[in-house]
């Protein structure tokens, strides 16, 4: 006879084995915890709808459609759908290549400025990579620009909006973990620009040092006057950037739930297209029906996530698991490099999403033992998962650009342009590792009494 933790951890094995094969993950999540469950919850003689694993279902369909924070997820979508359709990105990217137009690797830099702002505006990875791909990696290209900096360049910049507020995987996270998704916005912030920042300096260090890299512009498309430069500005540029500044400070100056900013800045999307003369049915239809779907996804997602790790649990596996980390008698450091490295491999083969509410919660009950605070790790977590978007041989945002890039461009050319851009995550890591405060300063400095 088997323990009920020896079923609890071959109830993960078997998942593991089932999502390989390529299953529906929210789905396979559901039928393994109600199946495992209802071997859990047993008892002779009952009836088969009386098991108790029918009632946790139910119990925790109504926790996440009730659940407050992820009311913000539904509305920080439709607000991304609505701005990318409304022709937004266009105007912000010739606005900002104006701008930047006497920097080395002007294009590149423009680039990555209009993708940190524009992930930052959506949260959506694959839109903003294929959008970036559509407009500014051709025109890299057409520039002279090489293959393998443009394509990391496009690439990393379409991430950013995984980690810098308003971020979809945080609020998962805040749910997930039960902390404070505000704190969560306030930590990520320094982090978000610090790496926002390193890209910048990296390529206009490579522009520097190789200038055959990034050709400069020819002067009919730099001559421009001052005037349509600030003009240029001040019609695409602002706009966005105030409705990004509203949301984020109405959320870290305690002025707004995530929720009602999310709301704010969904109407503030309709109005941006509107002024933009975007407004249309069909773009009220596409990213209505859009928002929908991914929402849905998430909730079925959190649905089986919820059962299958309540009867995981029960059967003990979780005790396992615990277990296994104390008797290795790691430090808190060691504890994070290890959980860290797992995570950055289970990036290759699932979406973010399915690493925050499948694996992560797996580690939560750990932090207490380690001394490790819940905010903190969350960062390292959403640092870590851009990583997974751009390491081969799974690297989604690698395999969206190459989906509208030229056929002469190459997979391997996207591989090879992301990687230095994957150190530089790295290297961002390491400094939230060594320095604690990049992180916690900012959240103790707004939200701790004094």
């Amino acid at each position: 006879m088997f323990t009920d933790a020896q079923v609890g951890m071959s109830m993960l094995v078997i998942f593991l084995f089932v999502i390989m094969l390529g299953f529906p993950i929210a789905f396979s999540l559901m039928a393994m915890g109600v199946g495992f469950g209802f071997f859990a919850f047993y008892t002779p003689g009952q009836e088969i709808f009386a098991n108790r694993i029918f009632t946790l279902l139910v119990q925790k369909t109504f926790e996440v459609t009730t659940n407050d924070v992820l009311t913000a997820v539904p509305l920080f979508l439709f607000m991304g759908y609505v701005v990318e359709r409304a022709n937004i990105l266009d105007r912000l990217f010739l606005s900002i290549q104006m701008a930047a137009k006497n920097v080395p690797g002007s294009l590149a830099v423009a680039t990555m400025i209009t993708c940190a702002m524009f992930a930052t505006a959506t949260g959506i990875v694959g839109a903003v990579v294929t959008l970036m791909g559509l407009l500014a990696f051709p025109a890299m290209l057409r520039a002279g620009y090489d293959t393998k900096l443009a394509a990391g360049v496009t690439c990393a910049g379409g991430c950013l909006g995984i980690l810098i507020p308003p971020s979809i995987l945080l609020i998962l996270y805040a749910a997930t973990a039960g902390v404070s998704a505000v704190r969560l916005y306030a930590a990520a912030m320094i982090p978000g620009f610090i790496l926002a920042g390193f890209y910048v300096v990296y390529i206009i260090i490579r522009a520097m040092m190789n200038p055959a890299l990034c050709p400069k512009l020819p002067k009919e498309q730099t001559d421009v006057p001052l005037g349509t430069v600030l003009w240029a500005l001040f019609t695409s540029f602002l706009p966005l950037a105030l409705l990004i500044v509203s949301v984020l400070g109405a959320i870290l100056f305690g002025l707004a739930t995530p929720s009602e900013a999310a709301g704010a800045g969904a109407l503030g999307g309709l109005i941006l297209a509107t002024a933009y003369g975007q407004m249309r049915f069909s773009l009220l239809q596409e990213s209505v029906y859009l928002t929908a779907r991914a929402t849905a996804m998430v909730c079925w997602l959190f649905i089986g996530s919820w059962t299958f790790s309540s009867v995981f649990a029960y059967l003990g596996g979780q005790g396992v698991i615990e277990r296994f980390f104390l008797s290795l008698d790691l430090s808190s450091t060691g504890f994070l490099l290890l959980t860290q490295a797992i995570i950055f491999l289970l990036g290759w083969p699932l979406e973010w999403t399915e690493i925050i509410v499948i694996f992560v919660p797996i580690f939560l009950p750990l932090l207490d033992d380690f001394g490790v605070n819940p905010i903190f790790f969350g960062i390292l977590v959403a640092l870590n998962t851009q990583t997974a978007f751009n390491t081969p041989p799974v690297a989604m945002a690698a395999f969206y650009l190459k989906g509208v890039a030229p056929k002469s461009v190459e997979l391997n050319q996207i591989f090879a342009g992301t990687l230095p851009f994957v150190g530089l995550v790295f290297l961002t890591m390491v400094l939230v590792y060594v320095f604690p405060g990049l992180v916690l300063w900012l959240p103790d400095y707004l939200y701790t009494p004094r």
